[in-house]
């Protein structure tokens, strides 16, 4: 099996994770929506500025996420991962988000302004097919 063939297709067809921060070693964990660059291998997402992990980001920007699986276990899991703000342009990344997800939140525009851009880059990836097929790569 080609896990990095599996990595790219579930980063192109899942659409939600959970990313994990810690703060004073409090752990923290919430589902945003997502889009994988493969040529960049960074991962984007957005959120509003006033949210509680924007904070927690910038204290820690160390952490941690699983895929969503839209059908089984099938499923990426990053223990080692850097989240900062991004330098890309919202405006240019969201018609990217809207392809992936149409109905995603970018596309209403009263909301755009309220939205920061974050990016997420890391080296190795766990690749979970099923119980028996699972492998790490190297991104």
């Amino acid at each position: 099996m080609d896990y990095k063939k599996e990595f790219e297709r579930m980063m192109e067809k899942q659409t939600a994770m959970a990313i994990a921060t810690a703060v004073d070693g409090v752990p923290n964990v919430r589902i945003v929506n997502f889009y994988y660059d493969g040529e960049l291998k960074t991962l984007y997402f957005s959120s509003f500025g006033d949210n509680k992990k924007v904070a927690e980001f910038a204290e820690n920007p160390h952490v941690a996420f699983t895929t969503i699986p839209e059908k089984g276990e099938e499923h990426v899991r990053v223990k080692a991962a850097v989240v900062r703000k991004s330098a890309v342009s919202l405006e240019i990344i969201k018609a990217k988000f809207l392809w992936k997800m149409p109905e995603y939140i970018m596309s209403i525009p009263d909301v755009l302004p309220g939205l920061i851009l974050f990016e997420m880059t890391f080296d190795e990836a766990d690749v979970v097919i099923d119980f028996e097929h699972m492998e790490t790569i190297v991104v």
